[in-house]
């Protein structure tokens, strides 16, 4: 049995540029953000059909046990296993720690951990970012998802970074040159809160992507905070700048769709900062998910009493890319 192992995500800054409908027209995109210890699980085994009455079978919330590929109702499954050539014997199986469609590139987590258990499988060992590319492929081209590329370089490679985005085949990672002791005070800063409301992030990408263009200031606003977050992470002292640089990213983003928070979750939002918080982020494309808030240590029970109606989810960052666990 392969078991595997892939990190979920979170994005600080510069979501919506790495969309192709941005990066490869207007001069690159780039993003900060970093895997996280939360992650997603694949188990890829082989089992003797001929004992059977099916060939394949995959289990995630449902089973499907099938004899052909394309009888698989699961997208990612079904395309996973139809690129990587596996017809017959195999049984997959998927576990996650965080919910689907939460805004922390659970998709992709999921496509990139396939992949690499489904290459294990077969005796393959892919390269971290072949691996993202190729996950990147598969989600924008035979799934015909509206998604961009960071979710699945994260997966794979894992780790604090910079990811620049200038094909879709062609992603220069920057690790944070941070000591052990500025990540944990990093780390401190952070609390992350479940607001309840999930939505598949690709529908509410497909409608910014469609506003590009009358969009296209407030993108590149949003893709100078990368270098300036970069910059006030490395320099010596405090973290309050990154928070505000949050504050003002969460505006810039408001801007882009109507569906990028509700009113609930701009209530949310303002009750944390006038709790302490020095900024915030709902991660993914918006319209639901996860809260993400950056909160001087001293101000973190404030805003978490201020809150206390929504799921705090325990927080490391740089995590480790995809990996196998067991072979």
């Amino acid at each position: 049995m392969i078991i595997t192992k892939t990190p979920f995500r979170v994005s600080f800054f510069g979501g919506g540029t790495d969309y192709p409908e941005y990066f490869e027209t207007h001069g690159g995109g780039a993003v900060l953000a970093t895997a996280v210890s939360q992650s997603a699980f694949v188990a890829v085994s082989r089992f003797y059909s001929r004992l059977f009455d099916y060939r394949i079978r995959v289990a995630y919330r449902q089973v499907e046990c099938v004899n052909e590929v394309d009888e698989i109702q699961h997208p990612a499954f079904r395309e996973c296993l139809r690129r990587c050539g596996i017809s017959h014997d195999v049984e997959v199986s998927y576990m996650a720690e965080l919910p689907s469609f939460s805004g922390m590139g659970s998709s992709s987590s999921f496509i990139v951990g396939l992949l690499n258990g489904l290459n294990a499988f077969q005796g393959r060992a892919v390269g971290p970012l072949d691996l993202a590319y190729q996950a990147i492929a598969l989600e924008r081209g035979a799934m015909r998802e509206c998604v961009g590329c960071q979710d699945q370089a994260l997966a794979a490679m894992g780790g604090f970074n910079v990811l620049e985005f200038r094909a879709t085949d062609d992603i220069v990672v920057h690790r944070l040159p941070l000591s052990r002791e500025r990540i944990a005070e990093f780390e401190r800063h952070l609390l992350l809160l479940f607001t309840g409301f999930k939505r598949r992030a690709s529908d509410v990408a497909a409608r910014q992507v469609g506003k590009i263009g009358q969009n296209l200031q407030t993108l590149k606003a949003m893709r100078r905070l990368v270098d300036r977050a970069y910059n006030s992470l490395t320099a010596a002292g405090g973290m309050e700048e990154f928070g505000r640089l949050l504050d003002e990213s969460w505006r810039l983003k408001q801007s882009l769709d109507d569906g990028v928070a509700n009113p609930a979750i701009q209530e949310y939002y303002g009750e944390a900062c006038a709790a302490g918080a020095l900024g915030g982020k709902l991660l993914g494309a918006g319209g639901g998910g996860f809260l993400l808030f950056f909160v001087p240590p001293e101000k973190r029970e404030a805003v978490r009493r201020r809150l206390a109606q929504l799921e705090e989810i325990p927080l490391t960052i740089n995590a480790t890319g995809s990996h196998i666990l067991h072979a």
